[in-house]
Protein backbone atom coordinates (compact mmCIF):
# COMPACT_ATOMS: atom_id res chain seq x y z
CA UNK A 1 0.00 0.00 0.00
CA UNK A 2 1.99 3.35 -0.92
CA UNK A 3 2.14 6.09 1.98
CA UNK A 4 -0.19 8.55 0.54
CA UNK A 5 -3.07 5.79 0.83
CA UNK A 6 -1.84 4.86 4.27
CA UNK A 7 -1.72 8.93 5.26
CA UNK A 8 -5.32 9.49 3.68
CA UNK A 9 -6.65 6.68 5.66
CA UNK A 10 -4.78 7.43 8.83
CA UNK A 11 -6.35 11.02 8.49
CA UNK A 12 -9.93 9.68 7.88
CA UNK A 13 -10.35 7.22 10.72
CA UNK A 14 -7.81 9.35 13.70
CA UNK A 15 -10.57 11.87 15.03
CA UNK A 16 -13.26 8.83 15.04
CA UNK A 17 -11.15 6.87 16.37
CA UNK A 18 -9.93 9.61 19.54
CA UNK A 19 -13.65 10.22 19.99
CA UNK A 20 -14.09 6.80 20.83
CA UNK A 21 -11.16 5.88 22.71
CA UNK A 22 -12.49 9.00 24.87
CA UNK A 23 -15.51 7.84 25.46
CA UNK A 24 -14.55 4.18 26.06
CA UNK A 25 -12.08 5.37 28.82
CA UNK A 26 -14.77 7.71 30.23
CA UNK A 27 -17.11 4.23 30.63
CA UNK A 28 -14.56 2.68 32.31
CA UNK A 29 -13.72 5.14 34.57
CA UNK A 30 -17.40 5.85 35.28
CA UNK A 31 -17.58 9.39 34.50
CA UNK A 32 -20.78 10.92 33.63
CA UNK A 33 -20.03 11.75 30.25
CA UNK A 34 -22.98 14.11 29.64
CA UNK A 35 -23.17 15.55 32.53
CA UNK A 36 -19.09 16.26 31.85
CA UNK A 37 -19.61 17.59 28.49
CA UNK A 38 -22.52 19.96 29.54
CA UNK A 39 -20.19 21.23 31.98
CA UNK A 40 -17.79 21.86 29.67
CA UNK A 41 -20.01 23.85 27.31
CA UNK A 42 -20.73 25.38 30.30
CA UNK A 43 -17.35 26.72 30.77
CA UNK A 44 -17.26 27.17 26.60
CA UNK A 45 -19.55 29.40 26.80
CA UNK A 46 -18.03 31.79 29.76
CA UNK A 47 -14.46 31.43 28.20
CA UNK A 48 -16.58 33.23 24.87
CA UNK A 49 -18.43 35.49 26.94
CA UNK A 50 -14.48 36.94 28.19
CA UNK A 51 -13.00 36.80 24.95
CA UNK A 52 -15.30 39.31 22.79
CA UNK A 53 -14.13 42.36 24.01
CA UNK A 54 -10.35 41.42 22.91
CA UNK A 55 -11.50 39.95 20.02
CA UNK A 56 -13.39 42.99 18.55
CA UNK A 57 -10.22 45.43 19.93
CA UNK A 58 -8.04 43.48 17.10
CA UNK A 59 -10.16 42.65 14.64
CA UNK A 60 -11.05 47.02 15.07
CA UNK A 61 -7.02 47.34 15.15
CA UNK A 62 -6.43 45.45 11.99
CA UNK A 63 -9.80 46.88 9.88
CA UNK A 64 -8.19 50.30 11.03
CA UNK A 65 -4.75 49.38 9.50
CA UNK A 66 -5.86 47.81 6.07
CA UNK A 67 -8.62 50.87 5.71
CA UNK A 68 -6.10 53.39 6.13
CA UNK A 69 -3.14 51.87 4.22
CA UNK A 70 -0.77 52.30 6.73
CA UNK A 71 0.20 48.23 5.75
CA UNK A 72 0.55 49.26 1.63
CA UNK A 73 2.30 52.27 2.23
CA UNK A 74 5.23 50.53 4.50
CA UNK A 75 5.04 47.63 1.48
CA UNK A 76 5.56 51.11 -0.83
CA UNK A 77 8.57 51.95 1.59
CA UNK A 78 10.01 49.03 1.17
CA UNK A 79 9.98 47.86 -2.87
CA UNK A 80 14.04 49.08 -2.86
CA UNK A 81 15.35 46.63 -0.52
CA UNK A 82 12.57 44.18 -1.94
CA UNK A 83 14.15 44.41 -5.16
CA UNK A 84 17.66 43.71 -3.38
CA UNK A 85 16.56 40.60 -1.99
CA UNK A 86 14.32 39.90 -4.84
CA UNK A 87 11.21 39.63 -2.96
CA UNK A 88 7.58 40.65 -5.04
CA UNK A 89 6.36 43.42 -3.18
CA UNK A 90 2.90 41.88 -3.34
CA UNK A 91 3.98 39.69 -0.58
CA UNK A 92 5.38 41.89 2.22
CA UNK A 93 1.68 43.08 3.21
CA UNK A 94 0.55 39.61 4.02
CA UNK A 95 4.21 39.25 5.76
CA UNK A 96 3.13 41.84 8.06
CA UNK A 97 -0.58 41.32 8.37
CA UNK A 98 -0.07 37.42 9.32
CA UNK A 99 1.11 37.68 12.63
CA UNK A 100 -2.10 40.04 13.49
CA UNK A 101 -5.03 38.45 11.96
CA UNK A 102 -5.61 35.20 10.46
CA UNK A 103 -8.92 36.66 8.35
CA UNK A 104 -7.18 39.85 7.56
CA UNK A 105 -4.07 37.46 6.11
CA UNK A 106 -6.71 35.26 4.29
CA UNK A 107 -8.38 38.99 2.62
CA UNK A 108 -4.30 39.49 1.63
CA UNK A 109 -3.83 36.39 0.38
CA UNK A 110 -6.68 36.62 -2.09
CA UNK A 111 -5.65 39.48 -3.54
CA UNK A 112 -2.38 38.63 -4.25
CA UNK A 113 -4.27 35.59 -5.87
CA UNK A 114 -6.48 37.82 -7.87
CA UNK A 115 -3.55 40.01 -9.09
CA UNK A 116 -1.14 37.32 -9.95
CA UNK A 117 -1.43 33.68 -11.87
CA UNK A 118 -2.22 30.92 -9.46
CA UNK A 119 0.94 29.34 -10.89
CA UNK A 120 3.45 32.23 -10.05
CA UNK A 121 6.01 32.48 -7.73
CA UNK A 122 4.27 35.71 -5.79
CA UNK A 123 1.24 33.01 -5.22
CA UNK A 124 3.33 30.34 -4.63
CA UNK A 125 5.31 32.37 -1.92
CA UNK A 126 2.21 33.54 -0.31
CA UNK A 127 0.34 29.94 0.25
CA UNK A 128 3.59 28.65 2.03
CA UNK A 129 3.77 32.09 3.81
CA UNK A 130 0.31 32.04 4.83
CA UNK A 131 0.76 28.46 6.14
CA UNK A 132 3.91 29.24 7.87
CA UNK A 133 3.69 31.94 10.65
CA UNK A 134 0.98 32.05 13.15
CA UNK A 135 -1.53 34.74 14.34
CA UNK A 136 0.54 36.04 17.22
CA UNK A 137 -1.51 39.12 18.47
CA UNK A 138 -4.20 37.65 18.65
CA UNK A 139 -3.43 34.56 20.15
CA UNK A 140 -1.90 36.72 23.17
CA UNK A 141 -4.89 39.13 22.93
CA UNK A 142 -7.87 36.31 23.21
CA UNK A 143 -5.91 33.51 24.82
CA UNK A 144 -4.06 35.48 27.14
CA UNK A 145 -7.19 37.65 27.82
CA UNK A 146 -9.57 35.29 28.58
CA UNK A 147 -7.42 33.60 31.15
CA UNK A 148 -6.44 37.26 32.59
CA UNK A 149 -2.40 36.88 31.69
CA UNK A 150 -1.70 40.49 31.77
CA UNK A 151 2.45 40.78 31.44
CA UNK A 152 3.30 38.70 28.03
CA UNK A 153 6.41 40.63 26.82
CA UNK A 154 8.74 36.94 26.64
CA UNK A 155 5.77 35.48 24.94
CA UNK A 156 5.27 38.17 22.36
CA UNK A 157 8.66 37.93 21.76
CA UNK A 158 9.19 34.52 21.14
CA UNK A 159 5.81 34.62 18.60
CA UNK A 160 6.87 37.50 16.53
CA UNK A 161 10.35 35.36 16.49
CA UNK A 162 9.13 32.40 15.31
CA UNK A 163 6.46 34.00 12.72
CA UNK A 164 9.81 35.87 11.47
CA UNK A 165 11.80 32.48 11.48
CA UNK A 166 8.24 31.24 9.70
CA UNK A 167 8.79 33.91 7.06
CA UNK A 168 12.48 33.55 6.13
CA UNK A 169 12.27 29.83 6.18
CA UNK A 170 8.75 30.26 3.41
CA UNK A 171 10.58 32.34 1.88
CA UNK A 172 14.05 29.99 1.57
CA UNK A 173 11.24 26.82 0.77
CA UNK A 174 9.88 29.25 -1.92
CA UNK A 175 12.58 30.14 -3.69
CA UNK A 176 14.15 26.53 -3.52
CA UNK A 177 11.44 24.82 -4.94
CA UNK A 178 9.79 27.90 -7.59
CA UNK A 179 12.20 30.18 -8.38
Amino acid sequence: MPIKEIIDLISLWALPAIILIILTVAIFRKVPIYEAFIDGAKNGVKVTGNIIPYLVAIIVAISMLRASGAIDSLATLCCGFLEKINLPADVLPLAFVRSLSGSAAVGVFSDILANNDVNSYTSKLSAIMLGSSETTFYVLTVYFGAVGIKKYRYALLTGLSADLIGIIMAIIVARFFFA
